[in-house]
């Protein structure tokens, strides 16, 4: 039975990451002043020299350790399983793009003003096409090792409850986690009750022995919320046989899935929600981000802007933009700005519907300009305001939210961040007529889970997935 390697894994990873973050950075030079010193944007002027190879290469004693800690950071050691390629895909993306800034830096402070800018796009690329060519490749060897009942981690489950029917969902839709769950041990079910092909297998009681007879590599505690009182001798016994023990608990819709836990001199207090958007730094943080990227995205978006303005101007009758009450931070409404889309209609009637798929309301700029999301750019001026960030939760309309703030658990809690142009629901496809609960499960994933690799991270996303809106109608 495969025993947990990862930490080996995890050590082979850092000395391969190494060892291509400096094939690629030394693969860069002959690129840029050899390969493509003669081709268009990199072309060389008529006189204009370079610096040594030598003067470059000596940043790489700054570069490397500085992109392994980055690495580090967004969450590229931590154990692969349970989590997805996107998100492996998109921590990798979240690394490269702290890491260029982190080399511009180290430029900056070193005074080296020398150095190509170009340099550090073809650098960039490699490092980048290199880290997810490593990655895909071990994906692969690993799944096809798993698919012949290699490294895998063998489990079983103590309880039936909601938590055990999610555990087993996800290992079922995620096969190459290289999970085999071997049955589940429940007091109060009838052995050979089966939940997706894994079956009662014993009772809670049998626990110790069937561990003593067994070679299983974790224990996942599953028990229902009546039968916590089991939990104390569960993980006892866990524990004096040696086998590693996790645990899922029935409440989780209840607590963040990142909890922040105070030590009160040894009493764990668990809180029931962490936002790290109500820490003061963060806050300025963001806020800055948004000022400095919403001014920029601002500037490039203007003549786009004027253009929609006057082709809506000259198809329809009406304003070019208008205005949408929407609710914000704490509750607060505040009036969100859009290009119009629709022909104009009763404002009263407006309110009490959504737009629906061939809705005749739309004009034909406004089916195009939903679809792609340029009906968006005007919140750009909601950004600099402060009523909106360039990433969060997407805001609602008043009447709405009194509505799904009763229908949908945990809705409310959307409101303790400021809204955004775009969002962590928004690049995986949860816009415009999808699923409520669903969107708020992404939405508290972000809220709870903030930092500015991940509205970087987002951001980025955004670019390539987040624009084109198949459910904009």
């Amino acid at each position: 039975m495969i025993k947990d390697n990862q930490k080996t894994i995890n050590h082979l990873f850092i000395i391969i990451d190494a060892i291509l973050i400096v094939g690629a950075y030394f693969l860069a030079y002959p690129l840029r002043f050899r390969v493509l010193s003669s081709f268009g944007p990199f072309a060389l002027q008529k006189g204009e020299g370079f610096l040594k190879f030598s003067e470059y290469a000596q940043n790489i004693i700054f570069l490397l350790p500085g992109y392994l800690i980055i690495y580090n950071m967004c969450g590229l050691y931590k154990p692969k399983r349970g989590h997805s390629r996107i998100r492996v895909i998109g921590n990798l993306l979240e690394a490269n793009v702290l890491g260029i800034f982190y080399f511009a830096f180290i430029i900056f402070v070193m005074k080296k003003s020398d150095i190509s800018r170009s340099f550090y796009g073809i650098f960039g690329a490699l490092n980048l096409t290199f880290g997810l060519g490593l990655r895909l490749v071990s994906g692969k060897i690993l799944r096809a090792f798993r698919k012949k009942g290699k490294n895998l981690k063998h489990v079983l489950l103590v309880g039936y409850s909601r938590a055990a029917e999610g555990f087993i969902d996800r290992v079922k839709q995620n096969p190459e986690w290289g999970y085999w769950i071997h049955g589940i041990l429940d007091d109060n079910l009838v052995l050979d009750t089966d939940y997706k092909g894994v079956k009662v297998t014993g009772a809670v009681l049998d626990l110790e022995d069937i561990i003593n007879e067994n070679d299983y590599d974790e224990i996942v505690i599953t028990l229902s919320l009546d039968e916590y009182e089991k939990f104390e001798d569960i993980v006892n016994i866990c524990e004096k046989s040696g086998v590693h023990t996790k645990f899922v608990p029935d409440y989780n819709n209840m607590v963040s899935t990142v909890p922040y836990i105070e030590d009160l001199y040894g009493l764990p207090v668990i809180n029931i929600r962490n936002v790290p958007l109500t820490n003061t730094s963060n806050l300025f943080i963001k806020r800055a981000m948004d000022i400095i990227i919403g001014s920029i995205a601002l500037i490039i978006s203007l003549i786009p802007m004027i253009i929609i303005g006057i082709i809506i101007k000259c198809t329809s009758k009406g304003p070019a933009l208008f205005s949408q009450i929407r609710v914000g931070k704490h509750g607060k409404e505040f009036k969100m700005f859009k290009f119009r889309s629709m022909y104009l209609e009763d404002p009263e009637k407006e309110k009490e519907e959504w737009t629906t798929r061939g809705d005749k309301r739309v004009t034909p700029i406004g089916r195009f300009i939903r679809k792609t999301s340029l009906d968006e750019l005007p919140q750009l001026f909601n950004v600099l305001g402060g009523s909106m960030s360039l990433v969060g939760p997407r805001p609602e309309r008043p009447q709405f939210v009194e509505k799904f703030k009763e229908e949908v658990p945990r809705y409310m809690i959307k409101h303790q961040v400021r809204p955004g142009m775009t969002g962590w629901a928004q690049i995986n496809g949860l816009r415009g007529d999808t699923s409520i609960r669903k969107r708020i499960e992404y939405d508290l994933y972000y809220i709870e889970n903030w930092s500015v690799g991940l509205d970087i991270k987002i951001l980025f996303l955004t670019i390539f997935k987040g624009f084109i809106n198949k459910n904009a109608y």
